[in-house]
């Protein structure tokens, strides 16, 4: 890229503004959003969901932001507060959170296109060229820059960032494009039952990932008139996208890895199952998301604790642990660990074993338990001789949630725990 390129690049980065849509409730993650919203759920040993879109428009030199809250957001807006307020204003950079407040009439956020009407006048304030609409609740790095490009150089009224998907998962979950031979969208359904699959590539559909740029003023327009239609939900997928397509430039952009050009690494981690795989895969050998890289930093809140710990090197109890994450703060007193990730401050006590499990910040694991294939929520004190993941009946009757796939969830109220200061 010549230095041209890169100063029209940056004039596009610098004069986007971002909107990062963080009020969804994640109801198919169950209890684990029983206090918090999706993005604020944590990821990765360290993270929060959220902290994935925030470190992409970052990295991507996007530096004016706003968060749109909604469903249990103290916990999101805790975070927000002191993992994100490194803004330099002097700069024109900011952070800000947009917690719906009823600004316009009496009802909060009724849809995402509705949350972005609803902050209208704060949009006009800051007078973007751009708008970038994110997804807050999913997991993967992407430099926004070439999106932007991509919408500048074709004079899109709107673009849809999207990435193939086998037909299997994206049924009922995804909103799906259909594009002619030039990438414009050309059919919009969201989350069908039977998505129609990609010409040239059966088994594959092409799913919305909740990412769009759009023109400001033609946002403007748009927003408007979507608030004014009565029958409408008020929704960028239910209802504007499906309406834009028969009157604007809706493009399509494919997220791909820039080197290999196959897809790129995305995941909506929406359902436990799919938490709980997307959380282990990280402690592969050569994991898909890679977390490590200097060259694409993955920032978020570092709370001041000391290295993680481990303790007892004999034959009858020994600390160890093999294929797994521990951040700090964590104590292995005596204890194995397996395929695990680790959030800080876990203390695991002497002779008990953790295999294929994610455990939440500030969970104590008493002596001589055995847990397999579970998440465990923040703040659970699981006493001696606690077994999951062994009998999902017994499981079951203890109160605990067994998924489809056999991953087992505890959290402080199913062990009749103090759950208001764990989130």
């Amino acid at each position: 890229m010549n230095d041209t390129q890169n100063r029209h690049l940056s004039s596009l980065t610098r004069n986007t503004l971002a909107l990062v849509l963080a009020g969804g409730q994640g109801s198919r993650l169950h209890e684990l959003t029983q206090w918090r919203s999706k993005p604020a759920v944590y990821f990765g040993g360290k993270f929060r969901i959220i902290d994935f879109a925030l470190s992409n428009c970052v990295n991507s030199g996007i530096r004016r932001i706003g968060v749109l809250t909604q469903y249990k957001a103290h916990s999101l807006i805790r975070h927000l507060i002191q993992a994100w307020s490194f803004s330099k204003s002097e700069l024109g950079e900011f952070l800000e959170i947009l917690p719906a407040s009823q600004r316009v009439g009496s009802d909060w956020y009724t849809g995402t296109a509705d949350a972005v009407y609803q902050n209208l006048d704060i949009i006009r304030t800051h007078r973007p060229d751009n708008v970038l609409i994110l997804a807050g609740d999913h997991i993967y790095k992407m430099d926004y820059g070439p999106l932007l490009s991509f919408h500048d150089n074709t004079h899109a009224d709107m673009t849809v960032s999207c990435i193939e998907v086998p037909v299997e998962e994206a049924a009922n979950t995804f909103g799906i494009l259909e594009i002619d031979a030039s990438g414009r969208v050309v059919g919009f359904e969201e989350k069908p039952a039977c998505p129609r699959p990609l010409p040239g590539r059966p088994g594959y559909c092409l799913a919305s990932m909740g990412n769009y740029v759009v023109d400001t003023e033609f946002l403007y327009t748009h927003l408007i008139q979507d608030a004014d239609d009565e029958s409408s939900s008020h929704d960028f997928g239910r209802d504007l996208i499906p309406k834009l397509i028969k009157e604007a430039v809706v493009m399509a952009y494919p997220f791909r890895d820039p080197d290999t050009q196959e897809r790129a690494y995305w995941q909506d981690v929406g359902t436990l199952d799919a938490f709980w795989k997307a959380n282990i895969e990280l402690v592969s050998v050569v994991p898909d998301l890679d977390i490590y890289g200097d060259d694409w930093p993955l920032l978020t809140y570092q709370a001041h604790v000391p290295p993680a710990r481990f303790v007892f090197n004999s034959d009858d109890r020994r600390g160890m642990a093999t294929d797994s994450m521990v951040s700090g703060g964590c104590i292995i007193s005596g204890a194995q660990l397996d395929r695990t990730v680790l959030f800080s401050k876990v203390r695991v006590n002497s002779w008990s074993t953790v295999e294929n499990s994610v455990v939440l910040p500030k969970v104590t694991i008493g002596r001589r338990s055995r847990i397999k294939n579970a998440i465990i929520d923040r703040g659970c004190d699981l006493p001696e001789n606690t077994v999951v993941g062994e009998d999902h009946d017994a499981d079951r009757e203890r109160g605990f949630r067994v998924t489809e796939n056999g991953i087992v969830l505890v959290t402080p109220s199913m062990l009749g725990q103090d759950t208001h200061f764990t989130r």
